[in-house]
Formats: structure tokens, sequence, C-alpha cells
């Protein structure tokens, strides 16, 4: 778990980082998030030569601003939440608003740092970190109540990947919600499903619109095979 002193972390990050303050509209509430200026800045050819790593974390995706919005809509009443490739934290700051306890996850230590932060800024519940492989998902980690992931099935192997990830972190009557844009993994991601005792409950298509760009996500809502 990531533990550092907030007021340091943004002086660390600021540093570090050329970072833009977006403030977005969310259910009738403004949130504001912290994050880089740009991802294309942080693209690092030795990150990809070992793991064809990208910083797609460091982008508000219209996927974690549906998915956002979906979160503020609900009562946490505390109930513990696991976000999955949590990025900047958009997903995050809107669980923990919604009264959630919140862990935010991601591959890059760095995206949990700037999730952490923008979760406080925002004055949510505050939020854990966690670096989190979805390869090697801890034997030891707890289960959560709630297991959320937005726009994470952008490659094929994927699939079967975030399916496992979920269905090892999600706990017996909990719930998961996956918003995707229709990637190029969502039909390897929804036939995985079974083989780690997952089954679809339910799904809900979301129309966007922002400028020029236009999509439809959509939201599925998951649960252990009864």
């Amino acid at each position: 778990m990531i533990d550092e002193n907030l007021a340091a972390l943004k002086t660390s990050l600021e540093r570090r980082f050329r970072v833009v303050n977006t403030t977005l509209e969310m259910a009738g509430r403004a949130v504001s998030i912290l994050h880089p200026a740009s991802a294309e800045e942080l693209i690092s050819e030795v990150d990809f030569d070992r793991d064809e790593r990208l910083p797609y974390w460091a982008e508000l995706w219209p996927s974690s601003r549906i998915l956002g919005e979906h979160m503020l809509g609900l009562q946490g009443n505390g109930r513990s939440l696991l976000d999955l490739g949590c990025g900047s934290g958009l997903v995050t700051v809107c669980a923990a608003l919604a009264g959630f306890d919140v862990v935010a996850s991601d591959y890059y230590d760095d995206a949990v740092r700037f999730a952490r932060l923008n979760a406080s800024k925002n004055g949510g519940r505050k939020v854990r970190g966690l670096s989190l492989d979805w390869r090697h998902i801890p034997t030891d980690l707890h289960r959560f109540d709630v297991v959320v992931a937005s726009d994470v099935l952008y490659e094929q192997p994927y699939g079967a990947l975030i399916a496992g990830a979920i269905g090892a972190t999600l706990a017996p009557s909990g719930i998961a919600l996956v918003a995707d844009p229709g990637r190029v993994a969502r039909e390897n991601f929804l036939v995985a499903l079974p083989a780690v005792g997952l089954e679809l409950r339910s799904q809900i298509a979301m129309p966007y619109a922002d400028g020029e760009v236009r999509q439809t996500i959509t939201i599925f809502e998951l649960a252990h095979a009864q």
C-alpha cells in the first residue's frame, strides 16, 4: 500500500510532471482532477520494451466519466471497493464521494498517487493505494464488495486477464461494474466470465458526447454465478 503525506505528494507530482487541472460536471457537481498534461510525454521505450507498458492512465477517458457519474448515483455506505486500473482517479474520486471505502489500484505507481491526491482534494473518503499487476493478483488480497474498471479492454489478452482479476478480487456476494466503449477485448472478456465463476447480470448502453467525440459506453454489471 502507498502511504505518503498528501501535501508532500502533491508537491512531488507537480515537480515531476507537467500537470493540468480539469474540472468536470459529474451528476450535477464539479469534480476536479489533477493529471499529466500529455500522455504522449510519458511514453517510455524502456517500459514498452519490458512489458509493452503504455501510459494510458494519464488520459481522462469517456468511459471513466460515464462510470464516475454512475458511481455518484450509488450509496456506498462504507462498502469496500477496488478500482482496477484507476488512472488519474476520476472513478476513484466519484466512488469515494459516494461513500465507498476505496482502494485505488494501477500498474503505474504514479497513477495511484494521482488518484489518492484527487480523492483527497475533492473531499471524498480517504483512499488507499495499491500497486497491482493484473497478471499476478496477490493470494492474500482480501475480496471487495464492489470491483470497478473503466476502459481496460484495449488489448486482446486483457479480456481473460480482466475477467480473472475480477473473479479473484470480488466478494462472493459482490458486484462488479465494467465500463467499455467497444474495445477489441470486449467479446473475449464476456466469453471468459464463466471460466472464472462470473456471470453477466445486466448491461446498459450510455451515450457520450463531448465536442466532436461521440461514443456509446456500455456498463456491464457482473456477479459470481449462483
